[in-house]
């Protein structure tokens, strides 16, 4: 079995590390500096400091643990023979770091086995570590956090995310017609693994989104089922599905419910 504190102090260093770095860049990244390219769409950025932050973290798992597999956003990528791997996103949220929001950070999980047993969220701007290991809680600066005791879904803040793709992201607006009726409000941050840190702390209530990358759910779902919040994909098992929702448990089943009548309103 393997050491899951290690794991927890090796993530934990290293999404410090990237943090560090990614402030120490943000006076100059800039949203059309030459260095800035697109990925799967016009509006998906990638910058030099993506890049940067994924070589110090797959860098330091290597130096650390050279038998692990790693996937990364940005293709650092490899095999590995422990039953370890590493899923990092190095910079979420990359747009609102180009223009100066305050939601972006490092997300680092590791799975064993293929299960999630560890994930770690670096918000630099905040200085908030969010941490989470598997069957012993979560927690944000060393301090035990839990999801609000919400079991109203009228009364509940929701947040949620859109896709970078055209047709996606009009099926997403057009489910939100139903959703944002039936809750208290809607919170769209731009970085899902920070959405999922604040289900687990209860700054908001419950999330979902689809059209995601395993990176994007890796670490935060951790924490979040970690810290005591229902955690599901919607079509499917987080993170292949690509899909999360995640919320208090008294709200799980409505909001699903909720979202199944937008997704049908909207087709």
């Amino acid at each position: 079995m393997e050491d899951l504190d290690a794991l927890l102090d090796l993530a934990t260093g290293l999404a410090r590390d990237a943090g560090a770095l990614l402030l120490d860049g943000r006076a100059a990244a800039r949203v059309d500096d030459a260095s800035v390219a697109t990925k799967t769409s016009a509006t998906d950025l990638v910058s030099d400091m993506d890049r940067a932050s994924e070589k110090l973290v797959v860098e330091g798992l290597a130096s650390a643990r050279p038998d692990d597999a790693i996937l990364a956003e940005e293709g650092a990528s490899r095999e590995g023979s422990s039953g370890v791997r590493w899923v990092i996103d190095p910079l979420d949220g990359t747009t609102n770091y180009l223009y100066g929001h305050p939601a972006w950070g490092v997300s680092i999980a590791a799975e064993v086995d293929g299960e999630g047993v560890v994930g770690v969220v670096y918000d630099p701007t905040r200085d908030e570590l969010f941490s989470g290991v598997v069957g012993r809680g979560a927690a944000c600066n060393g301090e035990k956090v839990v999801p609000s005791e919400a079991s109203d879904l009228s009364q509940s803040l929701v947040a949620t995310g859109f896709s970078y793709l055209p047709e996606r992201r009009a099926h997403q607006a057009r489910m939100l017609s139903t959703v944002l009726p039936a809750v208290r409000d809607i919170r769209r941050m731009g970085a899902a693994t920070l959405d999922l840190c604040w289900v687990a702390c209860g700054r908001v209530d419950a999330y979902y989104e689809s059209g995601l990358q395993p990176w994007d759910l890796a670490a935060g779902a951790v924490i979040a089922a970690a810290a005591g919040a229902s955690v599901e994909g919607l079509e499917g098992p987080i993170p292949e599905s690509g899909s999360a929702v995640a919320a208090t448990p008294a709200l799980l089943e409505p909001l699903r419910d909720l979202l199944d009548e937008a997704t049908a309103a909207s087709a």
